[in-house]
């Protein structure tokens, strides 16, 4: 028996509480499990290439700052943190610890897309290693380098397109919160986020070393 209180929680097509929050994980890690075989075929090619020209991707991810990747990394890392603690508020109904970790969790993101925007991506256009738009590297393995940067657009690219996505279904969910439609009984929405928030951060931990990281540097 459903109490009144778990009725308003609870969708029609389902019996009780825990067989919809079974169902709503159980169709989140399928869409996951999609997601890694997308990322899987990008890092598969990329690794691919990098072994067939590995002194030209070398030479290009030296003209990365492993600074500023590495404070992207540690800006995510945290977001993590604060997506886990509104998880967490959610599920023990404190409203407005809810909304401020949304929100920090949001800002951190917003964060990590402006430093990517401004501080990278229009760095290496205006140093001249966009391909297609502006790719002036004259040096050695230019051809190869070129490739690198054609990868490192098109990875990080598609990863800060999941992070905007984010940020938009963080919005709503923030809206949702003020209107106090999350608390003990129901939390899924938030949880499911938390996993799609995850996944993305694991992602760029593993875009990270494979981009920035590649060869030493003198």
């Amino acid at each position: 028996m459903v109490d009144s209180h778990s009725a308003g929680a609870l969708a029609h097509q389902f019996e009780e509480l825990d067989q919809q929050h079974e169902a709503a994980s159980f169709g989140m890690w399928v869409f996951l499990a999609t997601e890694v075989m997308f990322f899987g075929g990008l890092f598969a090619s990329y690794t691919i290439y990098r072994n067939f020209y590995l002194p030209g991707f070398e030479a290009g991810s030296h003209h990365l700052d492993v600074t500023i990747g590495a404070v992207n990394t540690a800006v995510l890392i945290c977001s993590s943190l604060t997506m886990a603690l509104a998880v967490r508020a959610a599920q023990m109904g404190k409203r407005n610890a809810l909304m401020a970790f949304l929100v920090g969790t949001m800002l951190l993101g917003l964060v990590f897309i402006f430093i990517k925007l401004r501080l990278e991506w229009l760095h290496d256009y205006r140093e001249g290693f966009a391909p297609g738009l502006n790719f002036t590297f004259a040096g050695p393995h230019a051809r190869s380098v070129e490739m690198f940067f054609c990868f490192y657009f098109i990875m990080t690219g598609v990863h800060a397109l999941h992070m905007v996505i984010g940020e938009g279904m963080l919005a709503v969910l923030l809206v949702s919160a003020w209107k106090g439609r999350f608390g003990p009984d129901r939390y899924n929405p938030i949880e499911m986020m938390g996993l799609y928030w995850h996944f993305v951060d694991i992602v760029w931990i593993f875009l990270f070393p494979l981009l920035y990281l590649i060869g030493g540097r003198y």
